[in-house]
């Protein structure tokens, strides 16, 4: 039994090298389905947010029939040859690849044996899972489908916008938001010099070695400053049930932390506690947080706020957490266990970093009382208390991370 290639049913096989090589030039089949599935899948990678342009389309019709196929990875690494240019692109191609490329949609002679087995799990990119479900009308413009900005009112209500009651296009305008929104941290003075252009510590072995070169008679003296790096972060994510509506917000300001120049380190826990620094290295925000989501077991549970305080105090705080670091905490307090052990660990805490912020998303109500055990042991070893509900108070964040002494003050 011979099994044919899709490349049969759109045109016959070519006899010589000659005719292959003219069959690269010619324009790509019009017969069939084959070019219309192709046109489909480049229009869901648009959708999906990758730059799939229209001569890269071209590209992989011509390719497809050249090439011999007869198995399922010959296919994928063909459209993958002509449809990518980025290798940190391949994840999100795989994931779509295997959504589309399935019984009943596969085209006639392509091997269905290596399809997702039955049971298998949702694609990790929260996009992509978007992009199938709605599947956009078609576009002929080149390149992805550009997103829609908000205009200048639109935008400001966006930034108001809490994240409990985002629709999907509002929640989609403010991962662009974030994605795009500047990081600049406190800059802190270290050991290690620079030179500088003014007076302040003179710089003797600069001096004499300008000195040497004009035969000593020319006296230039040369200075040095100390160099400055961006002040440490260390995140502390809740992603327990009370929290759960803001841990996919909480994840993707994680990741944007982590890709803006300083040194980060981000930790969840809910019933306990699990390091994402690795899992959030990723160039794809969707992609990274997917994985945070499949590789963490206590996703949207119980909360232990003490007991993962306290595995983060033994293990990981003398690793990661310098004594200029700045804490980052979110949560909401709501704390079930013994509200003294929790003040012991916060105590702790706030001993071996230089600031502890606490970001609470209940601090959007205007009547927020700490009533709570857990609050009420949490609120006197923090420096600062700040609400995390929102886009703008994410920007407020970001302008007190930057600025000197505006979170030093003790609460």
């Amino acid at each position: 039994m011979t099994l044919h290639s899709p490349a049969d049913a759109v045109r016959p096989s070519l006899p010589d090298d000659n005719e292959r090589a003219m069959s690269a030039s010619a324009d790509p089949p019009a017969a069939g389905g084959l070019d219309q599935q192709v046109l489909a899948f480049s229009r869901l990678l648009r959708a999906a947010g990758l730059p799939v342009g229209t001569d890269r389309v071209m590209a992989a019709l011509r390719a497809l029939p050249l090439a011999g196929l007869a198995a399922r990875e010959d296919w994928r690494s063909v459209l993958a040859a002509c449809l990518l240019d980025r290798a940190e692109h391949r994840p999100l191609f795989d994931q779509a690849f295997d959504l589309f490329w399935r019984a009943p949609g596969v085209p006639a002679g392509l091997p269905v044996a290596a399809t997702n087995p039955p049971g298998a799990p949702l694609p990790a990119s929260r996009r992509l899972g978007e992009a199938m479900a709605t599947r956009a009308p078609p576009s002929d413009a080149d390149g992805p489908v550009p997103d829609q900005q908000p205009g200048g009112s639109d935008r400001e209500r966006l930034h108001q916008v809490d994240f409990d009651v985002m629709s999907v296009d509002e929640w989609r305008q403010a991962r662009r938001v974030l994605a795009d929104l500047r990081w600049v941290f406190e800059p802190l003075p270290s050991r290690r010099t620079q030179r500088a252009p003014h007076p302040g510590r003179a710089d003797w072995r600069a001096t004499l070695a300008a000195m040497a070169r004009h035969g000593g008679d020319v006296w230039d003296l040369r200075w040095r400053r100390p160099r400055t790096q961006p002040a440490p972060l260390v995140l502390l994510a809740d992603i327990s049930g009370s929290m759960s509506r803001y841990s996919r917000v909480l994840l993707h300001f994680a990741h944007a932390l982590g890709h803006a120049g300083a040194r980060v380190e981000s930790f969840v826990f809910g019933t306990r506690l699990t390091r994402t620094t690795r899992l959030l290295k990723g160039r794809d925000p969707d992609l990274a947080v997917g994985q945070v989501v499949q590789a963490v077991q206590d996703w949207s549970g119980g909360t232990r706020i003490a007991a993962s305080l306290q595995a983060f105090n033994r293990r990981w705080a003398r690793r990661v957490l310098p004594s200029q670091a700045t804490l980052l905490l979110v949560s909401d307090g709501l704390e079930h266990g013994d509200p003294a052990a929790l003040a012991f660990e916060m105590q702790r805490l706030r001993k071996s970093c230089r600031r502890l912020v606490w970001l609470n998303p209940l601090l959007r109500y205007d009547r927020f009382e700490p009533r709570a055990g857990g609050v009420k042991a949490m609120l006197p070893h923090v420096d600062a208390f700040l609400p995390v509900h929102n886009l703008a108070s994410l920007a407020q964040l970001a302008d007190a991370l930057a600025t000197p002494g505006a979170l030093s003050s003790r609460r």
